[in-house]
């Protein structure tokens, strides 16, 4: 169970970090300044399991991958929103940082939510509801689960050199 992070609609890259962060390539310190610029208390206080909630078009803008590495360096366990744009929910995957769709207009700040992915639902245990999910297909489930693309490849490559 984690704490909801709650921001609106249109959230970009350069919000999630800035331009001027982008000469580091330690994702523990990009962690320091994810949206420093809108919420600055964001990167002391989020917490391993936490959840960022956003509305449509998340991740919009420049097509940065430092902006998922960033967000998934702060611990959080998923981002959730309305939609994405395209070229950052697929760097979330490349990096294994999970990115869920659903509507989440009744999710407030603060509130305490846990995913099933199984069920394929968001549980607002603030609230007592559920939110379903687009379901998320099998194959970019496990390239999120193995921890990014390269795990997961390394996976695979392992599996057949092994078989030969």
């Amino acid at each position: 169970m984690g704490r909801a992070w709650k921001f609106g609609d249109d959230v970009d890259t350069d919000v999630i970090i800035q331009g001027k962060y982008l000469v580091i390539n330690d994702p523990k310190e990009l962690a320091k300044h994810v949206f420093e610029s809108i919420r600055p208390e964001f990167a002391e206080n989020v917490k391993p399991g936490d959840f960022v909630v956003a509305g449509e078009n998340f991740g919009c803008g420049s097509s940065r991958e430092h902006a998922p590495l960033a967000l998934k360096a702060t611990g959080i366990k998923a981002v959730i929103a309305k939609s994405f744009a395209r070229i950052f929910f697929r760097n979330a995957i490349n990096i294994g940082l999970m990115v869920l769709e659903c509507n989440t207009d009744d999710i407030e700040d603060g509130d305490e939510l846990e995913i099933d992915l199984d069920r394929g639902v968001v549980i607002n245990k603030t609230k007592g509801k559920e939110y379903p999910v687009r379901p998320i297909p099998e194959f970019l489930r496990s390239i999120v689960e193995k921890g990014g693309l390269i795990n997961f490849a390394r996976e695979i490559y392992e599996k057949e050199v092994g078989a030969c």
